[in-house]
């Protein structure tokens, strides 16, 4: 008998996992939405699919459509999956998901092993193809003899490059908000053999250049680097940082934001103003010599870079509009989202690269691994090819029997990091390598 796959959440990156398990199975699908439409026009009629409306918080509903699969694919946003993990265990069901392992979801571990139950979180792009092809070369220096003194892995969804039409180097392909919040981490990894810590402010003052491929990027630390020291069997490290990566100048560009307190919650009332009267107001600058006050602040010339980026940007607009209460952050957050879209047939780009330096008892070792990945004009973007697919693969793996792990896991075991780079080397999603001894 088929098995059943419910997939909640019918959004940005659910094509691809729906596409893949379609054409790659027998098993039928429903997918959930709070929007059913979203869900029907996911399916596209296939003949073994099936739409739900569903809000999560419905208890009954979403403990029924659980009970009548034999595992869930939970695409909500991550404060979301503890309500679904305790349908599953209450329901005896497998459970996946793409998201960091919270405390909540890390407390389900024992009752899952309990009931012999996989609650596989972290299998996207960031985390989990990251996760997977860095464990696949750590696992093979240390079967070799080696030893890893240094780590550095950096990820970032980007323009392809001949999509990198604007000042900022970045386009959204859904609310930037989270991209801005991310500005306001603070950051820590390992260095010299000791802890760092970055605060939220001196964050982008930390920036390091990096040249891929010919391409120029930067990148700065991801938040919390140090626990992978025990998560990846790295103990002892020299240097392990995970980062986010961007095009060259992004820092420059987040810090004017943050200096002109556009990245707080700093409160916007309802009126009548403009794009320059409200930056003026929420950075105590005065309106009528916005432009050159705002270059001051931010120590730059008239005609620097920055300061036309806001302009290109629409801050110095003086144009009466009404605006509804809102917030610095959620007003860019709206601009960037209107001013920074990806247009019809542009493509996106995944870049990730590893880099490690090893120790063997005769030689030394640097590793580099790199992944470039690009959407596909007018179909799905990269970033919801290297999300979804690693989750669709998996899913396959579990309800065919493949992987016989229990409990909160993440995919750093060879069970599930080697057929899942397998499969994904055939959808054209794939490393290469580079090695240098010495």
């Amino acid at each position: 008998m088929s098995k059943h796959v419910l997939i909640l959440g019918a959004g940005l990156v659910s094509q691809p996992i729906i596409d893949y398990l379609f054409k790659n199975t027998d098993f039928y699908l429903t997918v959930a939405d709070i929007i059913e439409e979203n869900a029907a026009t996911a399916l596209n009629n296939h003949p073994r699919g099936k739409s739900a409306a569903l809000d999560v918080n419905n208890a009954a509903l979403l403990g029924q459509l659980v009970a009548e699969s034999d595992l869930v694919v939970s695409l909500l946003p991550y404060a979301l999956h503890g309500i679904v993990a305790k349908h599953c265990l209450q329901a005896d069901k497998h459970m996946v998901n793409a998201s960091y392992v919270s405390e909540e979801m890390q407390s389900f571990d024992a009752e899952a092993r309990e009931k012999n139950l996989l609650f596989l979180c972290e299998i996207g792009l960031d985390p989990g193809i990251d996760h997977m092809s860095a464990m696949k070369i750590i696992h093979s220096v240390q079967k070799r003899g080696g030893k890893i003194d240094e780590f550095v892995s950096v990820c970032g969804g980007l323009p392809a490059p001949e999509a990198n039409t604007n000042p900022f180097g970045y386009k959204f392909s859904w609310s930037p908000k989270g991209v801005l919040l991310a500005g306001n981490n603070p950051a820590q990894y390992i260095d010299g053999g000791a802890l760092k810590k970055i605060s939220a402010k001196d964050l982008f003052h930390s920036t390091a250049p990096m040249k891929i491929d010919g391409q120029d990027f930067e990148a700065y630390p991801n938040r919390d680097s140090t626990a992978y020291e025990e998560i990846y069997g790295l103990e002892g490290i020299d240097l392990l940082m995970r980062g986010t990566l961007r095009y060259a100048g992004w820092h420059k560009l987040v810090l004017a934001l943050k200096a002109l307190n556009l990245l707080t919650e700093t409160s916007i009332p309802a009126g009548a103003s403009s794009y320059a009267g409200i930056l003026a107001k929420v950075s105590g600058l005065n309106e009528s010599m916005l432009r050159a006050e705002v270059a001051s602040k931010l120590g730059v010339a008239e005609d620097d870079d920055v300061v036309k980026a806001l302009k290109w940007l629409g801050l110095f607009d003086a144009n009466i509009v009404e605006f509804p209460a809102t917030s610095a952050i959620d007003l860019l957050a709206e601009i960037m989202n209107d001013k920074m879209a990806y247009g019809e047939g542009e493509r996106d780009m995944v870049a990730l690269q590893h880099r490690f330096k090893a120790t063997f008892s005769d030689h030394k070792e640097e590793i580099t691994s790199t992944l470039f990945d690009y959407g596909i004009p007018n179909g799905n973007s990269s970033m919801a090819r290297t999300v979804s697919l690693p989750l669709a693969i998996a899913v396959k793996l579990i309800l065919d029997g493949k992987i016989n792990l229990t409990g909160v896991q993440i995919p750093v075991d060879p069970i599930i990091y080697e057929p899942v780079l397998s499969e994904l080397k055939t959808l054209g999603i794939e490393f290469s390598e580079e090695i240098v001894i010495s």
